[in-house]
C-alpha cells in the first residue's frame, strides 16, 4: 500500500475519497504532508474521509507521527497520519 501524499494544493476532496477507498480497502491507510499548508489540505482531507467512512458504519482513528524523508537528497521532517478503523 503507497503513501498518500498531501500537497498545499492538493484538493480536499479528492484526497478525502483516497483516504476512504484505502480504509474500505485495506482497513488501514497513511497519509504524508510538509509544510503548514500541505498539513492544513491533509487535516480538512482526513475530517471529509471521516464523514465518508462514518457513513459506511466506520468509527476511525487518527495517529500522528512525525518521520524524516529524503527528498533531493535532503533530509526533511514530515507528518504521516495513520488512519485506521477502531
Amino acid at each position: 500500500m503507497d503513501i498518500i501524499k498531501v500537497s498545499g494544493k492538493s484538493r480536499t476532496a479528492a484526497v478525502a475519497g483516497a483516504i476512504a477507498g484505502v480504509v474500505r480497502e485495506h482497513q488501514h491507510a497513511e497519509v504524508q504532508a510538509i509544510g503548514a499548508s500541505a498539513i492544513n489540505q491533509a487535516v480538512k482531507a482526513i475530517a471529509l474521509a471521516k464523514n465518508y467512512l462514518t457513513e459506511d458504519g466506520y468509527n476511525i482513528v487518527i495517529i500522528p507521527e512525525f518521520v524524516d524523508v529524503e527528498i533531493d537528497g535532503k533530509v526533511r521532517t514530515a507528518i504521516r497520519f495513520v488512519v485506521e478503523p477502531r
